[in-house]
């Protein structure tokens, strides 16, 4: 069932363009234009509503986050959000995971975060799963050498596809948690899926994978 368009969405959008990226060939190798310093950038692809984004935004505030939505619908919370709490290290970019390297250089970015990506279970979309080898070489090209891909999902079959994809395409691969929240992690902040799989009483699967150039 698709979600209902919100009310007067294209109008919460203009008011929210001077955080939002619509013109890859305007930021593309000079981001520190747009946050106005030089700080690290991390990634979130699928920032939903932006509970997690926000978050990381608010406890690193030495860090600039882009946060990828490709659901407009969707990613007008956390703009709002980001507007009112006041952040200045967030930025937005409405589109999806096939377009990254035409909003990032080579090594533009210091790290990549992928929370409940959809798991396409059905075999023929392997293609499409966010931690295929199409969008592992997507990712190590924007990515500088050693950063970290950090992967959260509540589907047993898409983390399973994922360690093996990270293996296979020669990442090193550390931290796995197959039940994060009694790993003793004290680093997580809690997406809204997350709340949701966990209050259900299902295990969250954590690893991360490091980029090796």
């Amino acid at each position: 069932m698709r979600m209902r368009l919100k009310k007067n969405l294209e109008k919460r959008l203009e008011k929210c363009a001077d955080i939002t990226i619509v013109e890859p060939e305007k930021v593309k190798g000079v981001w520190k234009e747009f946050f106005k310093n030089e700080n690290p950038i991390h990634l979130e692809i699928g920032c939903g509503k932006g509970s997690f984004a926000i978050g990381m935004a608010q406890r690193h505030p030495q860090i600039n986050f882009v946060a990828m939505e490709k659901d407009r619908n969707i990613v007008i919370t956390a703009m709002e959000r980001t507007k009112q709490l006041g952040l200045t290290n967030i930025l937005f970019i409405c589109d999806n995971a096939d377009f990254l390297e035409k909003f990032f250089e080579e090594d533009e970015c210091s790290r990549l975060y992928l929370n409940f990506s959809d798991p396409l279970p059905k075999q023929g979309y392997r293609k499409r799963r966010l931690t295929h080898e199409r969008y592992l070489k997507s990712y190590k090209r924007i990515l500088k050498d050693s950063s970290e891909i950090h992967q959260k999902t509540d589907n047993k079959g898409l983390f399973e596809f994922s360690l093996d994809s990270f293996l296979t395409f020669g990442l090193k691969v550390k931290n796995v948690s197959l039940n994060l929240h009694e790993s003793g992690f004290a680093e997580n902040i809690v997406t809204e899926y997350e709340a949701k799989f966990s209050e259900m009483g299902m295990p969250i699967y954590r690893a991360e994978a490091v980029i090796c150039k």
